[in-house]
């Protein structure tokens, strides 16, 4: 088993080394500059790693992008293989990033929350107290106090 600092470095180093790839090593055309890798996990024992990536466009894009990947797992294993160095180079999977569609969920919410605050401080500002502008009760003229029982014990 590796040591998380070993994990993280190469874990680095795959998504640099993709990264550079796509951008220059391979001519699939589904693999434009629309592709982002995101993040890269590798695990613990340094036999499989998961890329993460972001597409930049429409589900059909998104789907084309994954196909290309997919065909050009192999081309980028050796590269990563190349760049390593290590005994064993780490199988690759890719899985599309969902911080995009998370954000966005985000955002669409926090405008619905902006919105009804919007409408609400609207309602209220014209609006005065329902009760009396000092709702606590307060010894009357005579020496009454509002808690009578409290008194007489």
């Amino acid at each position: 088993m590796a040591d998380n600092a070993r994990a993280k470095k190469l874990a680095d180093l795959i998504r640099e080394v993709v990264a550079e790839k796509l951008q220059r090593g391979i001519k699939d055309p589904r693999l434009g500059s629309h592709v982002t890798i995101t993040d890269t996990r590798v695990t613990g024992d340094l036999r499989e790693a998961t890329v993460f990536y972001t597409v930049y466009g429409d589900d059909e894009d998104r789907a084309s992008a994954a196909a290309g990947l997919q065909s050009a797992k192999g081309i980028l294993r050796s590269a990563v293989g190349a760049a390593a160095g290590t005994k064993f180079t780490p199988t690759l999977t890719f899985v599309a990033d969902a911080l995009p569609e998370n954000a966005r969920t985000i955002e669409d919410l926090l405008d619905k929350a902006r919105a009804s605050d919007a409408k609400v401080r609207e309602a209220s500002s014209g609006a005065d107290y329902a009760g009396d502008a000092d709702p606590y009760r307060k010894q009357d003229d005579e020496g009454e106090s509002g808690n009578e029982d409290a008194a007489a014990s």
